[in-house]
This record gives structure tokens, C-alpha cells and sequence, in this order.
């Protein structure tokens, strides 16, 4: 079948980067100087030859077979700024990156009409947004690591990967990594790490590698979607020690494949824990690694990416999408 070309956005790298895996072509919308949400083909990825930049001046004029919305300001604002009327009436799937914050439970999606797929990519997401009318469906996460990490441990600290820890405050657990840091040793990464003494950003591509040392990975999250980092470490091997909120609770097995709990004392005895036990953190991370490869394999995401947008572009019959939430 032929590749569809997906116009989107550069809202989050790291999920941008595992969706250009689907075999088509995405074009990517660019401003001059590369805001926040315009990235075009830009960062630290390892884009392959299907990921286009896609300046936003000329995207009306180029041919596209569906567009791929990923915030409210692109669904709301972008498309009438920048799309043509005929583009506008494309095949269009939203997809919805988080959690309700509004209210957890009584949140109506902005997107409320059945001309788009509203695509969630959490089982917990899909049951709090109150979707309306709008057709929905789950596409779980898939990352892929490089071949060849694997977890040592052979540092006693934590590591937390959090990009603007510092600004993004309690839902993201800004307070409980600062608490947690004066009971054990905790190493913080990602973009802005530096306002709170971490070491800044790595890499997309490095990160894997240099995390392998560190004995876990600690994620300190509230309430969000399920972090691609928290995956990404569970593909390598690194036990996890997690808050069991949101879609968390439905990946780790408490004491067998990670450590979860709403009580973040237990949490801190589990770390002071890993500390001293190099071999549990190892057999934990075993076990993690193989419910993520199970899970989210870079394979079966990139099957319902392709499923989903030959679905919406009718140009394969796809199976029907469950029921909504």
C-alpha cells in the first residue's frame, strides 16, 4: 500500500520520533527560530528519511492525506491560520497526550465531533476525558532502545528524568524529588535540570546508556500520562520505583517487576533498599524489562499507527475501535 503523508507537530520529541516509525511520511511544521511546538525536524533525534521539515508558510500549498493534531492550540488556532479549507476537511486524528486537568472526571475533550479520531494514548486517559461524541481509541506506548545497553547499576543513586522539573512544580513532583534527594542519592536529567542542581539535558539517543548506571530510576509524577522514560528504562533493564497513579499502576507489579505505592516512605525504604542490594535491583529489572517488551514494543505501536491512519484515510479496512469510554 502506498505511504500516506501525516502533517504534525514537534509538541513531544521523544513520542514524534517513536510514531515516524509507522511507514509513511510525516511533515512536520517549522517557524523561523524553532518555538516550542515548531521544531520542524530538529533536536537530538536520530530522524529517519521519512520525518520532512515543514515550514508553516508553505503547508497550505503542499499535498497532504491527513493531518495529525497533538495540542488544543493546534486543533483550536493552527488549522485556520495555516491550513487551506480543503486541508481543514482532510482526515484529522487528534492525539490526546494527558490526562484531564480541568477536573479529573467531568472534563469534555475540546475536540467533540465524529469528523476526527480521537486517539489516546493511555487505558487510564481514555476513561477520565469525557470524549463526547468523538470516535476514540487507545494506542498504548512503543519505544525501541539501541541494541546492545544493557542496566549495570553499579551506581548506589537514583536518576529522574524529567524535563523542567522546576516549572512544571507538584503535578510532576517537583516537591517530592526534593524531599526524596535528602533521604537518598538522586541525579536529576532533562531539559532545565540545571534550576534544581541537576545535570541538564542528554541526548535522546545517549540517555539509555548513560542511565544504565544509575541502580533505578525513580519518578516522582503525580499525574500525567505514562512517561516514555519510565518505558525506555524498563526496556533496558532498570528497575523503576514509581507513585502508583494514573497508567503506572497497570505496568509495575509491586516487588516483582519495580516498586509503586502512594505511600512515599515505602517508596524511599524501597530505595535505601536498592541501594544496598545490587542483585534485587537486577532481578526486578529483569522482570520490567520483559512486561515492556511485551508491552510496548516499538513493532506493535508502529501496526496500530499504520492501522489508525489507513482507518481515518480509508484506505484499508481496520478493525473496529472498542468501545468509548
Amino acid at each position: 500500500m502506498r505511504r500516506l503523508k501525516v502533517l504534525t507537530w514537534h509538541t513531544h520529541g521523544s513520542y514524534l520520533y517513536y510514531l515516524s516509525q509507522a511507514p509513511h511520511d510525516f511533515y512536520v511544521l517549522s517557524k523561523p527560530g524553532r518555538p516550542p511546538g515548531y521544531g520542524g525536524r530538529t533536536g537530538n533525534m536520530p530522524w529517519g528519511d521519512n520525518v520532512h521539515d515543514m515550514p508553516v508558510s508553505e503547508a497550505r500549498h503542499h499535498q497532504f492525506d491527513c493531518i495529525v493534531f497533538q495540542d488544543d492550540a493546534q486543533y483550536e488556532k493552527d488549522q485556520y491560520e495555516f491550513l487551506s479549507a480543503s486541508q481543514r476537511a482532510l482526515p484529522r486524528i487528534y492525539i490526546e497526550h494527558d490526562p484531564p486537568r480541568e477536573h479529573p472526571t467531568d472534563t469534555r475533550h475540546p475536540v467533540d465531533t465524529p469528523a476526527v479520531l480521537l486517539v489516546h494514548v493511555t487505558h487510564f486517559n481514555a476513561l477520565m476525558w469525557d470524549s463526547g461524541s468523538t470516535p476514540t481509541c487507545v494506542i498504548e506506548h512503543g519505544v525501541k532502545v539501541p541494541d546492545g545497553i544493557d542496566y549495570r547499576g553499579q551506581l548506589e543513586c537514583g536518576l529522574v528524568v524529567i524535563n523542567h522539573l522546576a516549572r512544571r512544580g507538584r503535578r510532576l513532583g517537583a516537591d517530592l524529588f526534593d524531599a526524596v534527594r535528602a533521604e537518598v542519592p538522586l541525579e536529576l536529567v532533562g531539559m532545565g535540570a540545571q534550576e534544581l542542581g541537576g545535570l541538564g539535558e542528554i541526548a535522546h539517543a545517549k540517555l539509555p546508556a548513560f542511565a544504565a548506571s544509575y541502580r533505578y530510576l525513580f519518578n516522582p509524577i503525580r499525574y500525567t500520562s505514562l512517561g516514555l522514560a519510565v518505558i525506555e528504562a524498563m526496556m533496558i533493564g532498570m528497575p523503576v520505583v514509581a507513585l502508583a497513579t494514573t497508567e503506572l499502576s497497570t505496568v509495575i507489579d509491586n516487588g516483582e517487576s519495580g516498586f509503586i505505592d502512594t505511600n512515599l516512605g515505602a517508596l524511599v525504604g524501597h530505595m535505601h533498599e536498592l541501594g544496598r542490594n545490587p542483585a534485587l535491583a537486577r532481578a526486578l529489572g529483569a522482570q520490567g524489562r520483559k512486561r515492556a517488551r511485551e508491552r510496548f514494543a516499538i513493532g506493535r505501536f508502529s501496526d496500530d499507527w499504520d492501522r489508525a491512519l489507513r482507518h481515518v484515510t480509508d484506505l484499508a479496512r481496520a478493525p473496529a475501535y472498542g468501545q468509548p469510554y
